[in-house]
């Protein structure tokens, strides 16, 4: 009987674990861009605007960023608020709007950046190579 019981008392704890690993990753990324007034959505929509150098249409953004049209006017309200992010007219379609960084944005997205290095910095040294490449595998494992 406790044979049986085992390997599920072990399953449920990595599975435990593996949660709490990733709650705490994400809330040392949030606090690590909460410091410099970002948020992982927020770095997630200025990185694509950075990175595309163009204006990028609403729609575009949420695709790209797997979430809905509805989330992504609300995210670019609220960057637009911060001065990181304004919106212009299409002139390819005149229903349409599209988003673009500021400078102020370009510079935000860069220490954001900075802020996400330096917490993989940290996640890298605190798990050494072997246990990474290990830890890639089971993940890769687990993910369709």
């Amino acid at each position: 009987m406790n044979r049986l019981k085992s390997p599920r008392v072990n399953a449920d704890q990595v599975m435990f674990s593996l949660l709490g690993a990733a709650h705490a990753l994400e809330d040392r990324l949030e606090l690590a861009l909460g410091g410099v007034g970002l948020s992982m959505s927020k770095l997630g929509v200025l990185t694509q605007l950075v990175e595309t150098g163009e204006p990028l249409a609403l729609s575009e953004l949420a695709a790209r960023l797997s979430c809905v049209r509805s989330n992504m006017t609300q995210l670019v309200d609220r960057l637009e608020a911060d001065g990181l992010v304004r919106r212009v007219d299409d002139v390819t379609d005149r229903r349409s709007v599209r988003a673009v960084v500021t400078k102020l944005g370009e510079e935000r997205q860069a220490v954001g950046a900075r802020e996400l290095e330096r917490v993989r910095e940290e996640f890298s040294a605190a798990l050494p190579l072997p246990d990474r490449a290990a830890l890639a595998k089971a993940l890769a494992a687990l993910t369709p």
